[in-house]
């Protein structure tokens, strides 16, 4: 009979645990679905996005699973039939971290409105801003408002042609091995050591490797930072605000003139792209 006893109340602490466990999940749910009280003017989608980027859980784009395995493009003939899989397998990540930064660009404009009316910023703001201060490298002594003008400049779109024939362009249409094992489609380089593909003609003294993603969006979200906050492409963030300023289409063809710095062969690199644009629009579908 004890023995019956000892078992019915290990029972009862099983069940009283499982009890417990249920309830605070249950509650860790609940709270995580609540939305912060914030003055910007994002919609539920965009709100929870910003939140899922601040805790580092960025959203999967839709295509996330069959962009997982990086096609063998080589496999194509029909050139056409290559060019048109290799936009598509972009084309959708692409858009998809567009859409990021254009929220978070919304996200500034709202704060920028409240810290010119005044208006105290919610401790949700507070902490997306210290964190976008930081993502888009802005310089520490400015403070909140004298830093909303610098993100504004550099939070904002890369038109989709100009990185699709930039993709093609630095990866041989996908088949280099820096896109084929490390999603690198761009070309960017990383300079710790491990970090990525050691290049097979680096010269002598250079300690800087081709760099190796986890996925297709960790690639393409890098990839556009970089040309958003580093100080080789401000002439293209220039000319994209000037842009914006006259209330003109963001354009590929205008941008790519700000790429100066991307490649060694300066305006050869710049002519050959446009060349490659004019050739390739067609296939796109924009």
């Amino acid at each position: 009979m004890p023995n019956s006893n000892n078992q019915f109340q290990k029972l009862r602490y099983f069940a009283a645990a499982l009890t417990l466990f249920a309830i605070m999940y249950v509650a860790d749910n609940y709270f995580d679905a609540q939305l912060p009280d914030t003055n910007l003017q994002l919609n539920e989608i965009e709100l929870r996005i910003l939140i899922d980027d601040l805790e580092r859980k960025p959203q999967a784009s839709p295509h996330y699973a069959s962009s997982k395995k990086v096609p063998n493009f080589n496999d194509y003939d029909d050139v056409t039939e290559k060019k048109q899989a290799f936009f598509a397998y972009l084309l959708p990540e692409i858009r998809h971290q567009n859409n990021i930064t254009l929220i978070k660009r919304k996200a500034v404009v709202s704060m920028t409105e409240q810290l010119a009316n005044k208006t105290n910023l919610s401790p949700f703001s507070v902490k997306l801003l210290k964190n976008l201060r930081r993502e888009y490298k802005i310089e520490k002594n400015l403070s909140n408002k004298q830093a909303m003008p610098v993100l504004l400049k550099r939070i904002d779109m890369i038109p989709a042609e100009l990185v699709l024939i930039q993709a093609a362009n630095e990866s041989g249409w996908g088949t280099s091995r820096f896109a084929r094992q490390g999603y690198n489609f761009f070309g960017l380089w990383c300079f710790k050591q491990g970090c990525g593909f050691v290049p097979k003609r680096r010269n002598e003294g250079t300690v800087h490797e081709v760099a190796k993603f986890k996925d297709l969006s960790h690639a393409v979200k890098t990839y556009i930072r970089n040309l958003n906050r580093h100080y080789a492409y401000q002439e293209l963030r220039d000319i994209r605000a000037n842009l914006r300023a006259q209330d003109k289409p963001i354009t590929a063809k205008a941008l790519v003139h700000g790429l100066q710095s991307y490649s060694e062969r300066g305006q050869d690199y710049i002519d050959e792209l446009l060349s490659m644009m004019r050739v390739n629009k067609e296939h796109m579908n924009l």
